[in-house]
């Protein structure tokens, strides 16, 4: 009998330790968020997932009524500020604006980087942008058809350039390529400043942007916009053709994508939370008119971000596989 009573008293006190244990993500939830919230951006100060990340951070701070203060944390083309997120507490005071480099292409083509997409929370989908292929005036052509025509009568002649090996720039001109069953050469910079120097000074014949890097260039008349990367013409630029517009391309459909994630393991509650504030950012006339003077169509809320990423790391790993693409 005694025995029976102690262990009636073990169920009643277990209870109540898990009662209470579960009442703690409860209580910090409905208090989320009571001081400053870090957004990681895995890229130095000025680059596009900066200026996406800024943005984002100004509007959540609004709608939070908490800071949220940007830790620039770069190198490894964003891999090193992503794995500070995987690794983070998830309580809802770390979390990240990143882009597709480091959130699904990096796993695939570097050994070294140990997080993948199951360490963290997608928060949503923020927006995209293009990608352009560009002719120096050395090429001698004008558009897509002119592109496909003088690359096939040449192979391996020609070469293009991206801003480094396994980039989102790199994985589209490989599309491309494989697409146009073209043989060209794929040329690394260490990023879109020399890259745009040589393209410019006709150092080398094309090269691939993403629409803010090469708008101002293509506008200019430095190089010549032959077609973007996006199943139909942005927005942004309408009087530049998609490059799916021709036979060979039909089936290019790749750009540039920023979403917010947290770590692993967010309470839904938190979770919640920041999305709401990500989606009322995301409606303001103001913030869409600065996501577009960037270059970026702001996205559907709706769309699943984990389920999009996941498409996504599909889509890149066809890419990664025909090229070979190691880092």
């Amino acid at each position: 009998m005694q025995n029976t009573k102690i262990s009636r008293r073990t169920a009643v006190a277990a209870g109540l330790m898990l009662a209470a244990s579960a009442a703690v993500p409860a209580l910090a939830a409905d208090n989320y968020p009571s001081r400053a919230i870090t957004m990681v951006v895995g890229y130095p100060a000025g680059g596009s997932t900066d200026l996406v990340g800024r943005l984002v951070a100004d509007g959540l701070s609004t709608r939070l009524g908490q800071p949220v203060v940007v830790e620039n944390v770069g190198g490894a083309g964003g891999a090193i500020g992503a794995q500070k997120v995987a690794k983070a507490a998830a309580d809802g005071y770390t979390i990240m604006v990143g882009a597709n480099n480091e959130l699904a292409i990096a796993k695939l083509i570097n050994k070294a980087v140990k997080y993948n997409i199951g360490d963290f929370t997608p928060i949503g989908l923020v927006g995209s942008q293009p990608m352009v292929l560009v002719a120096s005036h050395k090429a001698g052509v004008k558009n897509a058809a002119e592109f496909v025509s003088l690359v096939s009568k040449n192979p391996e002649k020609f070469s293009y350039g991206s801003s480094g090996v396994g980039t989102a720039l790199h994985l589209a001109g490989e599309l491309i390529k494989e697409q146009g069953k073209l043989a060209m050469t794929h040329v690394p910079y260490k990023g879109v400043a020399p890259l745009t120097t040589d393209l410019v000074g006709n150092n080398i014949e094309f090269g691939m942007f993403v629409l803010s890097s090469g708008l101002p260039q293509i506008k200019a008349g430095k190089v010549v916009a032959l077609g973007t990367t996006e199943a139909k013409r942005s927005a942004i630029t309408p009087d530049i053709p998609a490059l799916s517009e021709l036979p060979q391309f039909k089936n290019v459909d790749i750009n540039s994508w920023f979403a917010m994630m947290a770590p692993k393991g967010l309470p839904a509650p938190i979770a919640a939370k920041l999305k709401k504030a990500l989606d009322e950012t995301m409606a303001s006339p103001e913030f869409r008119k600065k996501m577009e003077e960037t270059g970026n169509v702001v996205a559907d809320p709706k769309v699943d971000a984990g389920k999009y990423i996941n498409a996504e790391i599909a889509k890149y790993s066809k890419i990664v596989q025909f090229a070979k693409i190691e880092n």
